[in-house]
C-alpha cells in the first residue's frame, strides 16, 4: 500500500510554450528557459508531449531539457516505433504514454489498454527495461486500471478531461468516477496522477482525493504566465497543491 502522506507534486506541462515559438518558427520564447522558470517556480517534473506530427515540442528540445533541466523529465509520447526510438536514445526518467491523433487540438482521451496491444506493450517493456518509470494516461474506468496494473506498469495518470469540462450534477458524477479510479488504482499497487484540463479553480476537489500523488498542468500555468510570469503563476499552482495558498482571484 502506498503511503498516503506523501506530499502532493505538481509536474508543469510546457508544451504551449512551444507553439508560440512554433507560430513563428523561430527561438523564441525558449522551451528551456520555460523549464527552469518552472523550476523556480516550485515544478516537481517538466513534461513535454514530442507528438508524432512535430507540431510544438521538436527532438532536439527533448536532449536539451534532458541535458540541462534539474528536476525529473516527463516524456509524454504515443506508442510510435519513431517515438519510441528517440524515447530510448534520450531515455527520460519519466514517460506517460499517450494516445494520440493527428487532427486533434489536445489529447481527447485515455489510452485504451485493451486495443493496438502489441504497440503498447512493446512500448511499455522496452521503457521499463531502460529502467525509466513509465504511467499509462487513461480514464477513470475500473477496467483501465484493472489492465494497467496486470501490465506492470509504474502509474496511471487519469485523464481529467471530462470532468475539468462538465457542469453541475455531471461534474459531481465525472468527480465520482476519478476518485474512484484513484482509490482502486492505489489498492492495485500503482502511483496515481491526474491530469488535463486542470486549472487554478476546478483543482480543489480533487485535492481532496489522497491517493492522486502527482497533478500534471500545463495550459492553465502558460495562460496565467501570460499575465504574472511562469515562475510565479507555478507558485501559485503549486501553493494551492500543497494547500499553502488560495488561487490567483483571491491572492491579490
Amino acid at each position: 500500500m502506498i503511503a498516503r502522506t506523501i506530499s502532493k507534486k505538481l509536474g508543469v506541462n510546457i508544451d504551449h510554450v512551444a507553439t508560440l515559438r512554433q507560430a513563428r518558427l523561430g527561438e523564441e520564447p525558449s522551451v528551456l528557459e520555460a523549464a527552469l522558470e518552472a523550476e523556480q517556480g516550485g515544478a516537481d517534473s517538466i513534461t513535454v508531449h514530442l507528438r508524432e506530427d512535430r507540431r510544438h515540442i521538436q527532438d532536439a528540445d527533448v536532449f536539451e531539457l534532458m541535458e540541462k533541466i534539474y528536476v525529473p523529465l516527463n516524456l509524454e509520447m504515443s506508442v510510435s516505433p519513431e517515438i519510441l526510438k528517440l524515447a530510448l536514445k534520450v531515455r527520460p526518467p519519466k514517460a506517460c504514454l499517450v494516445p494520440e491523433k493527428r487532427k486533434e487540438l489536445t489529447t481527447e482521451g485515455g489510452l485504451d489498454l485493451f486495443s493496438r496491444k502489441s504497440p503498447l506493450i512493446r512500448t511499455l517493456d522496452a521503457l521499463l527495461a531502460k529502467k525509466v518509470e513509465v504511467s499509462l494516461f487513461i480514464d477513470p474506468v475500473e477496467a483501465q486500471v484493472r489492465e494497467a496494473a496486470r501490465l506492470g506498469t509504474y502509474a496511471i495518470e487519469i485523464h481529467t478531461g471530462s470532468y475539468a469540462n462538465a457542469m453541475g450534477k455531471k461534474k459531481e458524477r465525472e468527480f465520482f468516477r476519478v476518485r474512484e479510479a484513484a482509490r482502486l488504482g492505489q489498492e492495485l499497487g500503482l502511483h496515481v496522477h491526474a491530469g488535463h484540463g486542470l486549472n487554478y479553480e476546478n483543482i480543489f476537489p480533487l485535492l481532496a482525493v489522497p491517493e492522486i500523488l502527482e497533478f500534471n498542468i500545463g495550459h492553465s500555468i502558460v495562460s496565467r504566465a501570460v499575465f504574472v510570469g511562469l515562475a510565479k503563476a507555478v507558485q501559485e499552482m503549486k501553493k494551492i497543491i500543497q494547500a499553502e495558498g488560495i488561487g490567483p482571484k483571491n491572492s491579490g
